[in-house]
């Protein structure tokens, strides 16, 4: 049986994050976020049903926000929304930074703040766990304001229009591909679309799949670093706590006591006791001071990563 991964706003890891995106794990939305999303949305039905002016529900947008759309309008507003910023370019997103992207979306609109209409979440969740993968050009983001264009390609394939990658990653028809799957495209209501694209699902879903390879490759760079010191006969000596001690950086010193450890059973420890060597080259005596500074920034781009993802 597959492993499920629930996703309720709050707690989601990029280790998570990269089973979803590998097909390693099916989605589930936790029952106390299904409560939340109903709330946001009875708001935004609220709005329609008092007949208030809310921007992006019953508005134009951008230039048009004092455009008053009328009721009859509000649902196919959204659909034009997606189908009029369904224009990005370039390579294909791959499979699993797609499928990672509609992981991330769907926790951040679990959250309820958005009045995203829970059919719109069912059908991601269908999505994802029948590994039907939209065609989504890289190119098209706008950074702070969203990644609008790509994610429009992402709705637009709940829609049942647009394209989704085949078995061999290659476009076919969205509405082919869902009648195979027993499934139809959705309608969108009152600020769905919206809440599909106006988001940075995208870059976070980039973010999250290459820091699960720093993860893997930092501790691997100190391992390096060791064989090199192996093979060139280099002293132990530059890491020992009493030198890093006295400029306490936390990085600097895991690496320097992982240096300590892996070396711990060298012959080479006490090489410099009896030779004529002087001292090793500026680049092993240095490596803990250059790895340490790198992990520190690893560690702060995690900890903004991880409150992105539960945002």
């Amino acid at each position: 049986m597959r492993p499920t991964v629930n996703l309720d706003g709050s707690t989601l890891s990029p280790a998570e994050v990269e089973r979803i995106a590998t097909n390693n794990a099916d989605v589930k939305i936790s029952d106390d976020a299904w409560g939340k999303v109903e709330i946001a949305r009875n708001v935004v039905d609220g709005i329609l049903e008092r007949g208030e002016t809310v921007y992006g529900i019953n508005t134009g947008f951008g230039a048009l926000v004092h455009q008053r759309i009328s009721p009859d309008d509000l649902a196919q507003l959204q659909t034009n929304l997606i189908r009029s910023h369904a224009t990005a370019l370039g390579d294909a997103m791959s499979r699993s930074s797609v499928r990672a992207m509609m992981a991330v979306r769907i926790n951040s609109l679990v959250k309820g703040h958005s009045g995203v209409h829970p059919e719109v979440l069912k059908q991601l969740v269908d999505f994802l766990n029948n590994d039907i993968v939209p065609f989504v050009p890289r190119i098209g983001s706008l950074g702070a304001s969203g990644d609008l264009a790509p994610l429009s390609h992402m709705a637009l394939a709940l829609l049942g229009e647009g394209m989704v990658l085949d078995a061999e990653n290659k476009p076919a028809p969205t509405s082919t591909v869902l009648r195979e799957h027993g499934l139809i495209g959705i309608k969108l209501r009152a600020k769905d679309g919206l809440s599909l694209i106006n988001g940075t699902s995208q870059m976070l879903a980039f973010l999250t799949l290459a820091e699960r390879k720093l993860n893997a490759l930092l501790p691997l760079a100190d391992l390096i670093l060791c064989t090199s010191m192996e093979a060139r006969k280099a002293s132990v000596q530059p890491s020992d706590p009493r030198v890093h001690n006295a400029r306490p950086h936390p990085g600097q010193n895991l690496v320097a006591q992982r240096i300590r450890a892996l070396m711990g059973n060298s012959p080479i420890l006490n090489s410099h006791a009896d030779c004529e060597r002087v001292q090793d080259a500026y680049s092993f005596r240095c490596a803990p001071q250059v790895h340490g500074a790198v992990l520190q920034r690893y560690w702060s781009m995690a900890d903004t990563l991880n409150i992105e993802l539960n945002s």
